[in-house]
C-alpha cells in the first residue's frame, strides 16, 4: 500500500502558519492516506465511488475488478458495458468508465501527460470528460498524483473541518480563499487534517 508522502517540512510550515492547526497536528498526530500512483485506475475507482458510500463502492469496485481483472483502458474497453453496469451501477457511470477507457485506449487522452501539466490544466482536462467534475479533478491530483497544493471547495468535508478548527458555524469563499492561502504551497497536507477534522464534534 501506497500512501500520501508528506513529513516534518511540511508540519513545521503549516504549523508555523498556523497555530490552530498546529495544535490540531500536535493532536491527531501523522495521517496515513492510501493513493492509487495509477491514474487510469483512481479515474474508473473515482467514477464507481460518486454518490454511493464506501462500502457500496468497494463491492461494485471488487466486481468490476473480477469481470475484467487488471483494470486498465485495454480491458475496460473489451468489456461489454451491460455486464460493467451489472457490477453494481447505473448505466450512465458505466458509459463514463467506458468512455474513458475508449479515449486513453485510443490516445485521444494521454494521461502520462498529466505529470507536466500543472493543476489548473490538469482540472481543466479532467473537467473535459463526461462524469468527472472539479472536485474528482481535485481529488485525483491528491490521491493519485500526490499534488502538493490542493484544497478542495468542493469538498464538503473540508469545508466542516475548517468550521470546527476555527469555530465558524458557515463559511464563506471568502474565508476558505484566505485559508487556502495560507496553506500554500502545503494545502494538500493541511486537506489531509481538515478531513481529520470534519468528523470531530
Amino acid at each position: 500500500m501506497e500512501i500520501f508522502m508528506y513529513g516534518e517540512m511540511e508540519i513545521n510550515y503549516l504549523k508555523k502558519k498556523d497555530k490552530k492547526l498546529s495544535i490540531a497536528i500536535d493532536r491527531i498526530g501523522k495521517i496515513e492516506r492510501e493513493v492509487t500512483p495509477d491514474l487510469f485506475t483512481a479515474l474508473v475507482s473515482s467514477i464507481v465511488s460518486q454518490q454511493i458510500s464506501n462500502k457500496a463502492a468497494a463491492t461494485v469496485w471488487g466486481r468490476l475488478c473480477s469481470l475484467v481483472g487488471e483494470v486498465t483502458p485495454k480491458s475496460i474497453v473489451e468489456a461489454d458495458i451491460n455486464d460493467i453496469q451489472k457490477c453494481g451501477m447505473s448505466v450512465r457511470k458505466a458509459s463514463y468508465i467506458k468512455n474513458i477507457g475508449e479515449k486513453v485506449y485510443g490516445g485521444e487522452l494521454n494521461v502520462d501527460e498529466f505529470h507536466n501539466l500543472s493543476d489548473d490544466e490538469i482540472i481543466k482536462e479532467l473537467s473535459a470528460l463526461h462524469g468527472i467534475g472539479i472536485w474528482t479533478a481535485e481529488m485525483l491530483m491528491i490521491f493519485s498524483m500526490q499534488r502538493p497544493n490542493v484544497v478542495s471547495w468542493g469538498d464538503l468535508a473540508i469545508r466542516r473541518g475548517m468550521c470546527n478548527l476555527y469555530h465558524h458555524k458557515e463559511l464563506t469563499k471568502t474565508q476558505f480563499e484566505r485559508y487556502k492561502k495560507r496553506y500554500s504551497p502545503y494545502g494538500s497536507v493541511a486537506s489531509l487534517y481538515l478531513w481529520a477534522l470534519s468528523v470531530e464534534s
